[in-house]
């Protein structure tokens, strides 16, 4: 097998690069040919990785957190290409959601050589201008958009801890946003609805943040998206809300509407919306499911199967 691994180009040296360097050997320790691909940028890492595609190779790797994982998305949607991942980073939430233990980086690598794929589901955001991006576990807008704003610009602590730290902070200022969204439900039905929200979230995965369950029951696999909203309340009850959401049981809350839909159109003003951890545009989005888009590397068993092999 060729493979071209793509290290986070912001963490060329220390401990992630390190990471990625066992990884490369054991792989080849496994005979699977590995080329590192890592440039200066991201946009130059992805131009690195389209040149290998074209150059030809047999699968795809990536080392780092959800943010390497969207970029090399981005290249192998629908090519059938496979991707397999390290995950080493900040995040790892889709990681998670195939499967893959946080920072095991010869169970990871193992499960690349083992050869074991899977098809799964990404999501589609088109922006205003036409063009689009993908995305493979959750997009958030409104306050939590807000809460990766500051937890981005959060130098310490690192990991998912910065995240609770940044919600506790984001509740001082919390207020509702007027949305306008139209969405197309599992049967083709078309559903509006215009009113303030707190937030308004699509995933494709059920984890976002370093693990939070906002769309617990989320599959990857479905041919479906959830969408999860959450109406104004009062900061005492959303704050009491909060251990809920870190459970995966907030779904019945009365503030909250979830619905399984097939695409979303989300519309609101001076709006961000992140995917996989980074901005990916403002609002109005449209986002819609790209069944099977993806094919990924898994290991042989993990604590939930959540989807049927390949083949």
């Amino acid at each position: 097998m060729r493979l071209a691994l793509v290290v986070n180009p912001a963490a060329r040296a220390g401990a992630h690069a390190g990471a990625a360097a066992r990884a490369a050997e054991r792989l080849r320790s496994h005979g699977v040919r590995t080329t590192i691909v890592s440039g200066g940028s991201a946009a130059e890492s992805s131009a690195l990785l389209r040149t290998a595609i074209e150059v030809g190779v047999d699968a795809v790797a990536v080392a780092g957190g959800d943010g390497t994982v969207a970029l090399a998305i981005q290249q192998l949607a629908g090519t059938g290409i496979p991707l397999g991942i390290i995950p080493i980073g900040t995040g790892n939430d889709f990681a998670a959601t195939l499967g893959l233990r946080e920072r095991d980086v010869t169970a990871a690598a193992d499960a690349i050589a083992g050869g074991r794929t899977r098809r799964v589901d990404l999501a589609r955001v088109t922006r205003v201008d036409g063009t689009a991006a993908y995305f493979g576990s959750v997009l958030a807008s409104g306050f939590d958009s807000k809460v990766n704003d500051r937890a981005n610009a959060m130098r310490w602590p690192r990991g998912g801890s910065r995240y609770n730290i940044a919600i506790l902070i984001e509740f001082l200022t919390l207020a509702g946003i007027p949305y306008d969204i139209e969405a197309t439900l599992a049967g083709g039905e078309v559903e509006r609805f215009s009113g303030d929200l707190v937030m308004a979230t699509v995933g494709n995965g059920r984890t976002y943040g370093g693990g939070i369950p906002i769309c617990p029951d989320a599959d990857p696999a479905d041919g479906l998206l959830d969408l999860v909203l959450v109406r104004p309340a009062g900061r005492l009850r959303l704050l009491r809300l909060l251990p809920r959401v870190y459970g995966g049981t907030h779904l019945t809350v009365p503030e909250v509407t979830t619905r399984r839909v097939r695409a979303v159109r989300l519309a609101a003003t001076d709006v961000t919306a992140y995917a996989d951890g980074d901005p990916i545009g403002a609002l109005p989005l449209t986002i819609d499911v790209a069944p099977g888009a993806l094919t990924v590397f898994s290991p042989e068993s993990s604590a939930r199967e959540l989807f049927t092999p390949s083949g």
